[in-house]
């Protein structure tokens, strides 16, 4: 089972009510939960782990996960109430405003940390690698890994950050664990780092998206750099998470989601596991919010 570590909140999404005035209807969102969701339709052996609250939201969330085949069973439930985001939207993109103060999400703690027996691969990424204490307990369980792959998205969100110092210091630990690390051309200038940089520091591969140019695949060998798939935008809320999830289930099915698998891959068996990443995110921004596409989709 593949265990995507991290946030699980609600997206308030903008609407327009049938008079015609602005309106919010919520949506089971998050950057973690979104990929474990998408990794589940691919029909990938997917979990998830995070904190869940009781709350009406918590139970948006589980049956959301419940629906896309992900099990959630390692998550600690609690009274506390449920991350929410409310999403504005300008020419397609995302802006967010959270609201995540004393949630079940971020309130997670090392103790409710899971073993790892059973598991083939971590993945961690989003807000909640920046907001403690759930971060540090992220990080702890990275830490732990041992022999399974990770995979890290860090999605850095600059104006989320309050404690800087402390987040590039746990990131960077984070990400010199990493097996596979995707980021953005952003993400790179903020961390002032690069794809021959982080695979200096312990990567194997890393994937540089660049939205409708394609992403490329960086490994020791080179780059390839596989094209987008081109279709009309509605947003692009939550492609980048499919496009992970994409990708570990193309590894998966190829035989290549392992430590020793990924360190010594060939860019062009890398390829097939891009494309299938490329081509789920591409349904994903067709259509309106995080709605990852199903296996018989694609």
């Amino acid at each position: 089972m593949i265990l995507c570590c991290g946030e699980a909140l609600i997206d308030m999404l903008p609407r327009e009510t049938t008079q015609g005035e602005p309106a919010f209807s919520p949506y089971a969102g998050g950057a973690v939960m979104n990929t474990a969701i998408a990794l589940g339709r691919l029909g990938a052996p997917a979990g998830y782990f995070g904190g869940l609250s009781n709350d009406l939201f918590g139970q948006m969330l589980t049956d959301a996960l419940d629906g896309s085949g992900v099990d959630h069973r390692l998550c600690p439930r609690s009274d506390r109430p449920t991350t929410l985001a409310f999403v504005t939207l300008t020419n397609g993109h995302a802006q967010y405003a959270f609201y995540d103060e004393n949630t079940a999400g971020r309130m997670l703690s090392e103790d409710d940390l899971p073993g790892l027996d059973g598991l083939t691969a971590l993945f961690f990424g989003g807000i909640s690698l920046v907001s403690e204490p759930q971060a540090d307990s992220y990080a702890a369980l990275c830490a732990r890994a041992g022999d399974l792959p990770v995979m890290i998205d860090p999605n850095i969100r600059p104006g989320f950050i309050t404690d800087e110092p402390k987040y590039r210091a746990r990131l960077t630990a984070m990400l010199e664990r990493a097996d596979i690390v995707k980021v953005s051309d952003e993400d790179m200038a903020w961390l002032g780092t690069s794809p021959e940089e982080l695979l200096k520091n312990g990567a194997s591969v890393v994937l540089v998206t660049r939205g409708a140019e394609g992403v490329d695949v960086v490994s020791r060998e080179g780059t390839l750099t596989v094209p987008a798939t081109r279709v009309e935008v509605v947003d692009t809320v939550g492609a980048g998470d499919t496009f992970n999830a994409g990708f570990l289930a193309g590894l998966a099915r190829d035989g290549l989601l392992s430590r020793a698998a990924l360190s010594t891959a060939w860019l062009d068996s890398l390829k097939p596991a891009a494309e299938l990443g490329a081509a789920a995110a591409a349904i994903t921004v067709s259509r309106a919010g995080a709605n990852p596409p199903r296996k018989h989709e694609l």
